[in-house]
């Protein structure tokens, strides 16, 4: 029997890759539209203080674009990290579902992360 001789972390790249796919369920252009609105900007956590003029999740946002604009092979280290994250972000709260999710801050805030829970679940 031949071993697998692929690093480990060419696995846990792929994982990460497929699991980004099943979380993000909108398109690098809608999530890109998403983003310029005021509920969009509205949400989120900007530092302790509020002090940010940008949300994280709005960041993360941003970067999510990119990655799914970016061809597979230039993905970078940093890129796959983030893909964990967000699939992260994203279960974690989807368990948190209010019962108003059609204009919640919930739906919002996963929505700048890539997932609009009106679209099909994970």
């Amino acid at each position: 029997m031949q071993q697998d001789r692929r690093p480990a972390n060419v696995d846990a790249n792929a994982k990460a890759a497929a699991d980004f796919a099943v979380a993000i369920n909108m398109t690098a252009d809608e999530l890109e539209k998403w983003l310029r609105s005021p509920e969009s900007r509205a949400v989120g956590w900007k530092g302790a203080q509020g002090e940010r003029l940008e949300s994280t999740g709005h960041a993360s946002g941003r970067r999510i674009v990119r990655i799914l604009r970016v061809p597979k092979a230039k993905l970078t280290v940093g890129d796959y990290m983030h893909m964990r994250k967000v699939v992260g972000f994203i279960r974690r709260h989807l368990a948190q579902r209010p019962e108003n999710v059609v204009t919640s801050r919930w739906r919002y805030s996963l929505m700048n992360w890539g997932h609009d829970p009106l679209k099909e679940q994970l």
